[in-house]
């Protein structure tokens, strides 16, 4: 056994590339050692910084073991010919290494063939890792590549050095005109140049001696050093960036924090605005009071061992003074004109090529918007449609401002504080605009499943109309999501629709907003470039595949579980949550796993039948009923059917699932006493019948067939 190591060293990879890299990295590595039979003893460790990739295995057999196996060659009337070897036999003595009079014959189904016992003798790991890594490497995925030597050759960033090693053994690996070795190098600035690597079990303590640590150490000391540096002001502390810590740590091999300040003046400025300078723009830490507002301080996150002499400090200030201060005159200028005046100027503003400017964009979603917000208000929920109408008429402007021109990542935001700000109408109320300017705020929310979803109604209203009219172009372009490949993010806004209605639970069901998205585009220019003729499929399995992910990974539900509410109905992501919670809290008791085993045989039998008779009636036939326990079960769907209708009508999913579960006895006495599948064509069509008439009556919630359980399945 021995321990392998790799390392390729290069110039500073982008910090939001790292991480997907590294896993890629980790993943074909362990591929590879799987598929050549080299399978190391534990999992594979890694080591990323800015200048490097590295990973580890350990325990990797010195070579692949010895295979034995039978290999047959040409037919016997081919090898031999008057009792005599030819050639051909020759031939294949030769490829096996096997003396000629030592081959056997076996007979096959197309004849007599000969064949040879042949041991392969397993080939060294260093000579395979040698011969496969390169290509491995280079199939790495990064979202940009650099070209540096010739043309062949890609990677994200020059590769300037590379180790590879089998306990203390080089690797003769050779990629990007390197050979690789058992040299790394340490610090770029505050470490020797070269780090010798004796072996790999080594590796990491070396690097840290040459100011390496690897990735959960150094977010482990820049939470020392971000706790130590905002001690220093009373009741302070910094504001928590899971994003912006993984983004710092990406960009440091030894890091250090230091604590800056600015003027308190700008305090007058937006949060929103100060914290996306420092955090999007400076990669700087907030620091707030135990209240939670912003104080004239931010901390830096250095890749040195300190600032001693205030230095970087000093210069830190003085950047994030300008942008500030570029900050300020944006928001200033902005107030000059109205985002109610700023409305035609989205003309102007292309939303895509096809799909036209970002004021056509804003008529669509306004009426959209309106139209959702109508039908709310109609199912009974507090909604004002008003405010739904103004906020998304003004939505989009914020585009056109001089702030989110310079601070893209403000967009919607701004727009919210604009409107917090502006006099929108002469005889507006304020607790009007307040509403507007939140509906605005939050209309690009939520950006992730982890984001939340926004705040009001009416925000959450404006949000899905925008999204949904963004699908509904470019799925009608025929712009639809492939693999891994979504350049216009549709997933995600697809995602943000089905949080946005299971967060409010808003009585709107997909199938319905996309229909009338879709319709918002008649007699448009953009209709005219429409390709896609099945846009109602489409969009259907789009979005069933975004509600089974928000299902299994937002809130956690089972894949059966899922799979069983799903297919029922996919297109109300209220009633969808409310089953699947309904189903999740059953399912664990006996009765219900029973029935779900009943369920999958009923269903078995029906497809069973359909293949092989063309004799199934439509109703049961009381008269027809022989057994007693068909008869008994016969007679209590109606009124157990009625009683979960009502319970369903009421949604109360898990009183009606405990309710279906009553038939336990009843069907597992029918499964006992009777058989379906009998001679009789009248009889079998009748029981084949009450079969099919229990699954219709009772599979409205969920198809319990698709639940997993532990029990067998019989078909008679």
């Amino acid at each position: 056994m021995a321990d392998f190591l790799l390392e390729i060293g290069c110039e500073e990879i982008p910090a939001r590339m790292i991480d997907a890299a590294s896993r890629e990295l980790r993943e074909r590595l362990n591929t590879l050692l799987l598929r050549e039979r080299l399978e190391p003893a534990g999992a594979i460790s890694h080591l990323d910084t800015p200048r490097r990739l590295a990973v580890l295995a350990s325990g990797i057999p010195a070579a692949q073991p010895d295979i034995t196996e039978r290999v047959n060659g040409p037919s016997a009337h081919v090898a031999y010919k008057d009792g005599q070897p030819t050639p051909a036999a020759h031939a294949f003595a030769k490829k096996v290494g096997v003396d000629v009079g030592n081959l056997e014959k076996v007979s096959t189904p197309k004849g007599e063939y000969l064949s040879a016992t042949v041991t392969r003798k397993g080939r060294t790991a260093a000579e395979i890792l040698a011969e496969t890594l390169p290509k491995e490497i280079s199939a790495l995925y990064w979202p940009k590549n650099m070209y540096w030597r010739k043309r062949g050759e890609v990677f994200v960033r020059p590769v300037r050095w590379l180790v590879a090693m089998l306990d203390e053994q080089v690797v003769p690996l050779e990629l990007f005109g390197l050979a690789a070795g058992k040299t790394s190098r340490g610090h770029r600035i505050i470490a020797s140049d070269s780090v010798a690597i004796s072996k790999p079990s080594a590796y990491v303590e070396a690097l840290r001696g040459a100011k390496v640590l690897g990735a959960a150490e150094r977010e482990q000391v820049i939470r020392k050093a971000l706790d130590a540096a905002t001690r220093t002001i009373p009741g302070a502390r910094w504001r928590e960036d899971k994003p912006l810590l993984a983004t710092v740590v990406n960009l440091t091999e030894f890091p250090s924090a230091i604590l800056g300040s600015f003027d308190p003046e700008f305090l007058d400025l937006p949060e929103e605005v100060l914290v996306t300078v420092m955090r999007d723009h400076q990669k700087y830490f907030a620091i707030e009071d135990v209240n939670g507002k912003l104080l004239p301080h931010f901390l830096a996150v250095l890749n040195t061992a300190a600032d001693s002499d205030g230095l970087i400090r000093h210069g830190n200030e003085r950047v994030l003074r300008a942008r500030f201060n570029d900050a300020r005159f944006f928001w200033q200028t902005d107030q000059k004109q109205t985002l109610r005046q700023r409305v035609d100027l989205l003309r102007h503003v292309t939303f895509q090529k096809d799909l036209g400017s970002y004021y056509d964009k804003t008529m669509r979603v306004q009426r959209m918007a309106s139209w959702l917000a109508e039908t709310v208000k109609q199912s009974g929920m507090a909604i004002r449609p008003g405010i739904v109408h103004k906020a998304a008429l003004l939505a989009k402007t914020d585009l056109t401002t001089e702030l989110v021109k310079e601070f893209t990542e403000l967009q919607g935001i701004v727009g919210g504080l604009y409107a917090r700000v502006q006099r929108l109408d002469e005889d507006m109320k304020p607790d009007v605009q307040l509403a507007v300017s939140r509906a605005i705020y939050d209309h690009y929310k939520p950006e992730s499943m982890e984001d939340d979803a926004p705040a009001t109604v009416e925000g959450a209203v404006l949000s899905i109309a925008d999204k949904a009219d963004s699908i509904a172009g470019m799925f009608a372009l025929g712009l639809i999501p492939s693999g891994s490949k979504d350049p216009f993010a549709l997933r995600r806004q697809a995602n943000g629709i089905v949080k946005t209605i299971a967060e409010h639970k808003l009585p709107l069901r997909l199938s319905e907003i996309m229909a009338d998205a879709r319709v918002r585009y008649h007699g448009s220019e953009a209709e005219k470039k429409f390709s896609n003729a099945s846009y109602p499929e489409s969009v259907r399995s789009f979005f069933r595949e975004r509600l089974e992910f928000y299902l299994k990974d937002a809130r956690g539900y089972a894949y059966d579980v899922v799979s069983a509410v799903l297919a029922v109905d996919s297109d109300d992501v209220v009633d969808a949550v409310a089953r699947a919670e309904a189903v999740s809290k059953v399912r664990g008791s006996a009765d219900f796993e029973s029935i779900s085993s009943a369920f999958k045989r009923m269903k078995n039998i029906m497809r069973q039948a359909s293949e092989k008779t063309k004799v199934i009636a439509l109703r049961v036939d009381p008269v027809g009923l022989q057994e007693e326990s068909e008869k008994e079960l016969a007679a209590l769907i109606p009124q157990t059917a009625a009683t979960v209708e009502k319970l369903r009508a009421a949604r109360d999913y898990e009183g009606a699932l405990l309710e279906i579960a009553k038939l336990r006895p009843a069907i597992d006495k029918f499964f006992d006493k009777v058989m379906v599948m009998v001679d009789d064509d009248n009889l079998r069509a009748n029981r084949l019948a009450l079969l099919q008439t229990v699954v219709k009556e009772f599979s409205t919630i969920a198809d319990f067939s698709e639940i997993v359980t532990e029990g067998k399945e019989s078909t008679k």
